[in-house]
């Protein structure tokens, strides 16, 4: 009787724990639609910024500019590096326990401590100024820890009858792991990639410090611009523009929506192909 009694309790506090978070979720998703939507205008979404549309189509641009950029930088480092823990190098060696150590610690580091790194090694160092390069920069090193341990954790998933048998068949390490391995740990590799995607989206604090607030579409690597998150704060600090922040709510929803729907698709792809 106790048992049946504790189990229920269990089972009840795990309902609502998951009733109450997704209820928070609708609230906060209906309160930004709600707020948003009717000032979803065309004016909005005009090439050129200025103080009567406030468009935010230039930060829209910079914002899918930045992703890829800071991508492109970060994913093959992040990737790389996982491969060698898993794969290359050998199990209870001290230099892969340090840097995992290393990998965690820098994921809890908050983002405005980036920001400020970013600002004084990128921008003022090197002398790139409040640039796009700059903030992707920054950003990528952020995010390579997550990319790393995500794409690590993926590697350990797949069995290791995958690499026996491709061994046995007489295939190399370095054709097993990309001919092999890494299609199997696909999914989770992309995984880490949409968590990754996610941080950057929403990311401000490192942004500021290093790509700058311009609200114009950066005409090389080295200008600077500002992302759908920062043009949100920037409209919603002045107080003029609350509506169009909260448009601005609205549209970087759909984006990551829009991101991590794509995202599945091409998981799902990858795995039946």
């Amino acid at each position: 009787m106790t048992r049946k009694l504790n189990d229920l309790i269990l089972r009840s506090l795990t309902w609502l724990c998951a009733l109450l978070t997704f209820s928070i979720l609708i609230f906060l998703i209906g309160y930004i639609l709600i707020n948003g939507i009717p000032y979803l205008k065309p004016s909005l979404f005009a090439l050129e910024y200025n103080t009567t549309n406030v468009s935010l189509l230039p930060a829209l641009i910079t914002t899918v500019m930045t992703v890829a950029l800071s991508l492109i930088i970060a994913v093959p480092f992040g990737v790389f590096s996982a491969i060698y823990l898993v794969e290359y190098a050998r199990r209870g060696n001290r230099f892969v326990k340090l840097v995992r150590m290393m990998a965690e610690t820098l994921s809890g580091i908050p983002s405005i401590v980036y920001g400020l790194f970013g600002s004084l090694f990128f921008v003022f160092w090197l002398g790139w100024g409040l640039s796009l390069l700059a903030g992707s920069f920054t950003l990528s090193i952020m995010i390579l820890p997550l990319i790393m341990r995500t794409t690590e954790e993926a590697l350990k998933a797949v069995p290791d009858s995958y690499r026996e048998g491709a061994f046995g068949l007489g295939a190399g390490r370095l054709r097993t792991v990309f001919r092999i391995i890494l299609p199997a740990a696909a999914p989770g590799i992309l995984a880490g990639v949409i968590l990754a995607i996610g941080r950057i989206v929403g990311e401000t604090a490192a942004l500021i410090y290093t790509a700058g607030t311009v609200a114009q579409i950066p005409e090389n690597p080295l200008a600077s611009g500002r992302t759908l998150a920062i043009h949100m704060y920037a409209l919603s600090s002045e107080g003029l523009y609350t509506g169009q922040a909260y448009a601005t709510a609205v549209v970087l929803l759909v984006v990551v929506i829009g991101i991590n729907a794509l995202s599945a698709y091409a998981a799902k792809k990858i795995v039946k192909g």
